[in-house]
């Protein structure tokens, strides 16, 4: 028997990513893997609604204006079917097993809460310096050997990046889902892994894995300004998390998370947990 994971996949706008990043996944769909898509479109005007309308397996959520990364993402955690969850960012391109291997680390240890893979632009120990190469077909090529030289292999991280993160279900029954006080997007990837770490369980980087990733792209195309989104949910997150930093600090200057989930435990669900908000969308589905 096949086992369901949800993707949710949010979009606004950056048609050809998206549209990339989807036949990325059906190209490298494996049999014992049932695959649900659930996209979540924060008011795309480039004809992304329209395209992921003709997506098979597939929910669709339409938002009239943004609401961000967290809460979008949210709106797809509440509709999701699968015994698992992938949040994947539209910027993405997947690879050969890709899934197969993040869920494979899963199942064989319960104490992982999310696991996720290298790429080549992402922060912290997930990240590939330098890759070399230049096109999506020497892309692949690259992924390849990088998982076979890396077969079988992990490693425990201070946190993941919200790129890509695969998890149980149960995950958001335990802790809830991201939280949308960082709007529109940074920092709300920490928050998550922070309070999946404060309730006991590990992360994991699937060294076999690998994700190429465009980077920053929902930003660039609706002309959003990154920085300032990243100086003010560094304000935010500081404050939820009693870090005693300003914003600029903690960009700069950056965290200890081990040390925080330390300080911060036992899990404490007034502290702690972040409950999914109300049906604030519409559903977006074709319906002629």
């Amino acid at each position: 028997m096949s086992t369901l994971i949800s993707i949710v996949m949010l979009t606004w706008n950056g048609l050809n990513y998206t549209k990339e990043c989807v036949d990325s996944i059906l190209r490298h769909a494996d049999k014992r893997i049932q695959i649900q898509f659930v996209f979540v479109d924060n008011g795309s005007t480039d004809g992304t609604v329209e395209y992921l309308r003709s997506v098979p397996s597939s929910k669709l959520i339409c938002n009239q204006v943004n609401r961000g990364f967290a809460a979008g993402n949210n709106q797809g955690l509440a509709v999701a079917d699968g015994e698992y969850i992938c949040l994947l960012n539209n910027d993405t391109v997947v690879t050969k097993g890709w899934l197969t291997r993040l869920l494979s680390c899963l199942e064989q240890n319960p104490a992982i809460a999310i696991v996720g893979p290298r790429s080549n632009n992402v922060a912290w120990a997930q990240l590939v310096y330098n890759v070399p190469y230049k096109s999506m077909s020497e892309m692949e090529a690259f992924a390849a050997n990088w998982s076979q030289l890396n077969r079988d292999q992990g490693f425990f991280p201070h946190k993941l990046i919200g790129h890509c993160m695969l998890f149980h279900k149960d995950l958001i029954t335990k802790i809830g889902g991201l939280d949308e006080r960082f709007f529109p997007g940074n920092y709300e990837d920490d928050d998550f892994c922070l309070r999946a770490r404060v309730s006991g369980q590990i992360l994991w980087v699937a060294n076999d894995v690998y994700v190429h990733h465009y980077g920053g792209s929902t930003f660039k195309s609706n002309q959003t300004n990154y920085s300032a989104s990243a100086f003010a949910n560094a304000e935010r997150f500081s404050r939820k998390w009693s870090l005693g930093m300003t914003g600029l600090e903690l960009d700069q200057f950056g965290y200890n998370p081990s040390e925080l989930v330390e300080r911060e435990k036992p899990f404490r669900i007034e502290r702690h947990y972040v409950p999914i908000g109300g049906k604030v969308h519409e559903d977006c589905t074709d319906k002629s």
